[in-house]
Order: C-alpha cells, then sequence, then structure tokens
C-alpha cells in the first residue's frame, strides 16, 4: 500500500503476482510475461514504458479481460456497485463511424441501461471538458485525428469505469495534438482520479501524466524498475519540460531504458536471421 500525504494507506486497486503469459508459434513456445509482481494503488496514474515486443499491450489485455494468463495471478479490486470494471481506449479512436461524437461518446451509458437524462448529463458533461460539444452531431469521417481521439476518452470517462486502460492513445497524432490532448487528459483525470493505466513510447508523455513509472525489459517483459516521478500535480505539460529537474528524470529513465531497447534489436536481429 501506498501512504498519502495525509498519512493514511491507499487502497490496493491492481495486484498482479508471479505474472506469466506464454504463447505457442511455430518455433516453440514464446514467453511474453515473466513473473510480474506488481501493486498498483487506487486512483494512481500508473504508466509503462518498455521496448517493442516486451509485453506492454499484451499485459493490458490481461488486466481487460481479452487475455489470459498463462500462471500467476491477477487481483482487482471491485466497487460495490454497477460501474464497470474498465474500459479501454486503443491506438486508434475505435470509435463506432455508422454514431454521431454524441452517441458514441453515450454508447457505454446506453448499454447499462442508464436512465436517459443521466446519459444527457454525463456526455454533455465530457462533450464540454474535450471540447466537443459544437461537433456533437458530428460523424467520425467529418473531424480531425485528434478530436476523434478526444471523444474516445470522453467515451471512456463517461462510462465511469473503475479503471481505465490506455494502449498509447495517442500514438497517431502530430506532436502538436498529443501536447494537447495529454493536458486535456491532464484535466480530466484530475476530476475523477481514477485508476489509469496508461502504455507510451514516450518518456516525456511518461512522465508529463504519471504518478509511477515502470520500466520492462525486453522480451520476457518483466519489471525492471519502478520510478516515482518528482513533480507535484496539477501540471503543466509545457512549462514542466524546461525545468532541469525534468531533464534529470528524463535522463534517468533513458538509462533505464536505452539497455533494453539494445536487447530488443538483438532479439529482433537473431529472429530474422
Amino acid at each position: 500500500m501506498e501512504t498519502l500525504e495525509n498519512g493514511q494507506k491507499a487502497a490496493t486497486k491492481i495486484a498482479l503476482v508471479n505474472l506469466t503469459k506464454h504463447f505457442e508459434g511455430r518455433s516453440g513456445t514464446i514467453t511474453a510475461l515473466s513473473d510480474i509482481t506488481l501493486d498498483i494503488p487506487e486512483g494512481k496514474f500508473f504508466v509503462i514504458v518498455g521496448p517493442s515486443g516486451c509485453g506492454k499491450t499484451t499485459l493490458l489485455r490481461i488486466l481487460a479481460g481479452l487475455e489470459q494468463q498463462t500462471s500467476g495471478d491477477v487481483k482487482i479490486a471491485a466497487g460495490s456497485d454497477s460501474r464497470p470494471l474498465n474500459s479501454m481506449v486503443f491506438q486508434g479512436d475505435a470509435l463506432l463511424p455508422w454514431m454521431t461524437l454524441r452517441d458514441n461518446v453515450a454508447y457505454g451509458l446506453k448499454m447499462r441501461k442508464v436512465p436517459r437524462h443521466t446519459i444527457r448529463e454525463v456526455v454533455d458533461h465530457y462533450l464540454d471538458m474535450t471540447g466537443l460539444r459544437d461537433f456533437a452531431d458530428a460523424y467520425p469521417h467529418q473531424v480531425s485525428g485528434g478530436m476523434r481521439q478526444r471523444a474516445s476518452i470522453a467515451r471512456a470517462f463517461s462510462n465511469d469505469p473503475e479503471i481505465l486502460l490506455m494502449d498509447e492513445p495517442f500514438s497517431q497524432l502530430d506532436e502538436q495534438n498529443r501536447l494537447l490532448l495529454q493536458q486535456e487528459l491532464l484535466r480530466i483525470w484530475e476530476e475523477s482520479r481514477k485508476t489509469v493505466v496508461f502504455i507510451t513510447h514516450s518518456v516525456d508523455e511518461a512522465i508529463a501524466l504519471g504518478d509511477t513509472i515502470m520500466v520492462m525489459t525486453a522480451r520476457p517483459g518483466r519489471v525492471k524498475s519502478l520510478l516515482d516521478v518528482p513533480f507535484d500535480r496539477p501540471r503543466d505539460v509545457f512549462r514542466m519540460r524546461v525545468s532541469q529537474q525534468y531533464v534529470e528524470f528524463a535522463d534517468r529513465i533513458w538509462h533505464e531504458l536505452r539497455t533494453e531497447v539494445d536487447r530488443a534489436r538483438l532479439l529482433e536481429e537473431k529472429g530474422a536471421s
């Protein structure tokens, strides 16, 4: 358990114990994840970085219930109400193209048969927070990629999950939109303080968003290090990056990550030969 500023202990929301995942391939068994033991406190923004192929997405899919681990335990402390346990935001926006942005944001609430007036209030709230109210009746193909991804984030938060799982949601955006959406995400998260597990390849993004950053090893993915982000909230992702403390912390993460990126490249070269 993590100690909060008031001295109380933050409850563990996600606990992984000796988690391992194997896949069967043409050349035999591939171990994607090996012996991961980890606690994620409730209400924390937990970021995972690691080289390509280290099992980050596999881990997220196991947390989402889309994959089954080979061995080990996944323990998630469920709440007592009717909220969904988790929502997932993917690299692409994954919106339903035949629905307007409003209907996409409302989709999870409608599936749960939430009363209409409540759906309207919640959807309007998140459309406002993401700056999409004026585009509520537009279809996904009529708006930009950044706006579609904002709609995906609004849909995830509006469904009020206990855990938000995000798999490189901004990776397909240009740098300007990426920075703006990081700021939007932080603003929405500050309001709700949901437990978030967020995957990224970007060290800058990990520092901007996270409370804790987990660096994973090259395949098989293991926990190499857990680093607490030394910046107070609320954060300004633009100003934070010009500080010397930021530069030093980013260098520390890259030092942890560099060896694993090199190892992942060697694995790829060996597999291709």
